[in-house]
């Protein structure tokens, strides 16, 4: 099961690195040939769907790795104990906030999957569902890793100071 995760791990990273670079190829491009009076709309619808993409992915992988900004003054004061407690009680909220945003994501993706691109064929429900992967994607990071650590770890430092 880890090895699935880790793969399933190394496709996000490697899908969004290679979106990143595309997003900056295209609107470097787009820019470039705006210079020579050459007007390509493509480049900057293909460029808002990689945007989509690559940041809510980008936001999974901050999220698993521990990147992402996180404000403890309120807790810094607390005993370990109740520092651990509010951690796992907020993990499970996090989890239950990207099970909510995942349905109705997916809600959103129903609704718009007739509307499509000005200038590609796209359906911009792939763009939505951008938010699905990503909010799905997160709550296994959340289950799988940072509730289960925490878990595991509750009375590691109680053990240690014994």
């Amino acid at each position: 099961m880890r090895k699935v995760y880790r793969s399933l791990c190394k496709a996000e990273e490697f899908v969004c690195g290679a979106g990143f670079v595309f997003l900056v190829a295209f609107v470097f491009l787009s820019a470039i040939l705006r210079f020579f009076r050459i007007s390509m709309s493509w480049n900057i619808d293909l460029a808002m769907f990689l945007l989509a993409w690559t940041a809510f992915l980008g936001a999974d992988i901050a999220w698993r790795s521990g990147q992402l900004v996180g404000i403890d003054i309120l807790t810094r004061a607390l005993p370990k104990y109740a520092q651990k407690v509010i951690e796992i009680l907020l993990y499970f909220v996090v989890l239950i906030a990207l099970i909510v945003i995942a349905v109705f994501g997916l809600k959103l993706a129903w609704d718009e999957r007739l509307r499509t691109y000005q200038s590609i064929p796209i359906p911009y429900s792939l763009v939505t569902l951008s938010i699905v992967v990503a909010s799905l994607s997160m709550a296994l990071s959340t289950a799988a890793i940072k509730i289960r650590k925490a878990i595991l770890n509750f009375n590691k430092d109680e053990e240690e100071a014994k």
